[in-house]
């Protein structure tokens, strides 16, 4: 890897009854993706058409449209293997263009390689317009089907090959191999782990301001593949995927009542953990999927219980005055971030697993809300209430706060799988309008996910199998 390219990304890197809520459809595309072997070939010349001169010129990541061995149909593409190979590189260049690491061009303002080429660059003609990397790939229909895409990340300077793999997906699921390549791209240029092939769970919320439905969402990192879970005949609110994405939980109000569910992302099945009269809130999972944490009202002081995942008997973790809420597990499941009220404002606490050893750990002025910690361990994500509502993070003793974002009101941080990006819903001053948002950690980098409705309560799910 070249110099200048390395200095660029060490500079980025700082740091309800079932009767009651209708089951909903399952995801259905959600089976482990199939990894493949790739082979070497031979040279043949550039190829296609350039439709943006300018921006071929001293470029860092070349990502030309992936090569099709013999134009075929396929269900993923009405035009054929050969537009999903551009459509492919496009969802590429933009994974990486929003992570803000990187500037890609993409392939339509480049030459399209032949297929042979994919794993024999012309390194000349790339390093002639300042390339310092290039994606490859290719895209091939199946016999059986479906469809086999290969990527490959080459230095150009150093004409070298730095990393390739291939997978086997059905139609429905070309994104994810785009997705997969991204991460592949991601991780052998930043060190990192990856995060582009995951999931987002959200709430969808539709109608006038006193009489808002509330629907389960879902959606690909990128706001692609949106699809909404639930039908709305109840409120559901603050989902939170399962730490081996294959559920989600989520708190439903069905005739004003409380019931915490788990969702089965590949049956659709729903299955009532708790219900009580009391007013119920934030559900969080533990690292290892067993336990479920969760805050309860009762006689006015709101305390956090834990229920096993599958239903049983709650066990009270806090109980002082006041409103205890919003649990969140440390990483290795012996330490847990929550809020609490019990100084006179709200601030964030910490204690060990079993209610034990509770202290408070901020002090950097304004309140403290929502706190989530890092899937890294390192850093604790929390909103700022200090006149406006923002995201910002410290360590996980309370110091080195940074504040990441300056909207009027930002909040409920929710973790990239790779923990270097965070998510939040943005509530709009004039309107009232909810939206989600992401930014890095450098607080540079912000950018909002397309949503068909307004949205709220993010939750960022692990990389999908």
């Amino acid at each position: 890897m070249t110099t200048k390219f390395l200095f660029l990304l060490t500079a980025a890197l700082v740091t309800v009854p079932a009767a009651a809520q209708a089951q909903g459809a399952p995801v259905g595309d959600d089976q482990p993706v199939e990894t493949i072997a790739i082979e070497g070939d031979d040279d043949e010349p550039l190829r296609g058409t350039v439709t943006d001169e300018s921006e071929w010129s001293d470029i860092g990541i070349a990502i030309p449209a992936f090569a099709t061995e013999r134009e075929r149909p396929t269900p993923a593409n009405a035009d054929g293997t050969g537009a999903l190979g551009r459509e492919i590189a496009r969802v590429i260049t933009a994974n990486l263009r929003n992570n803000g690491l990187f500037k890609p061009v993409g392939p339509d303002s480049l030459p399209q390689p032949a297929f042979a080429q994919v794993r024999a660059p012309t390194y000349g003609t790339w390093s002639g317009k300042g390339a310092e990397m290039l994606v490859q790939g290719y895209v091939t229909a199946r016999d059986d089907g479906r469809l086999a895409v290969g990527c490959y990340l080459y230095d150009v300077q150093l004409q070298q090959q730095l990393v390739k793999e291939g997978w086997v997906v059905a139609p429905a699921d070309w994104r994810r191999a785009a997705h997969k390549c991204s991460d592949l791209i991601f991780s052998r240029l930043t060190g990192e782990s990856p995060f582009f092939d995951s999931r987002i769970a959200y709430i969808a919320e539709t109608g006038p301001k006193g009489a808002r439905v509330k629907r389960l969402a879902i959606m690909d990192s990128d706001g692609a593949n949106h699809r909404f879970l639930t039908p709305g005949s109840a409120t559901a609110l603050t989902p939170r995927y399962s730490p081996d994405y294959s559920k989600i939980l989520y708190l439903s109000y069905v005739d004003g009542n409380p019931r915490i569910y788990v969702y089965d992302i590949g049956t659709g099945r729903q299955t009532l953990v708790t219900e009580n009269r009391n007013p119920t809130l934030a559900p969080r999972w533990s690292p290892d999927g067993k336990y479920i944490l969760y805050s309860m009202a009762i006689g006015g002081n709101t305390d956090i219980y834990r229920v096993p995942a599958t239903g049983g008997q709650s066990i009270k973790l806090t109980d002082t005055p006041g409103i205890d809420v919003g649990g969140s597990y440390s990483p290795d499941g012996t330490k847990i971030v929550f809020e609490s009220d019990r100084s006179g404002s709200q601030q964030c606490y910490v204690m060990d697993a079993d209610g034990s050893n509770q202290k408070r750990i901020s002090f950097s002025g304004g309140r403290c809300a929502t706190p989530e910690w890092s899937p890294r361990g390192d850093q604790i994500a929390f909103t700022r209430i200090a006149g406006d509502f923002n995201v910002a993070v410290m360590n996980t003793s309370g110091g080195g706060v940074r504040v990441l974002t300056r909207g009027w009101q930002d909040e409920a941080p929710t973790w990239a799988p790779n923990g270097r990006i965070i998510q939040f819903f943005r509530t709009e001053k004039n309107t009232g309008r909810s939206s989600i948002w992401q930014v890095d950690l450098t607080g540079q980098n912000e950018r909002r996910l397309p949503t068909p409705v307004d949205a709220s309560d993010p939750a960022w799910g692990p990389i999908r199998p």
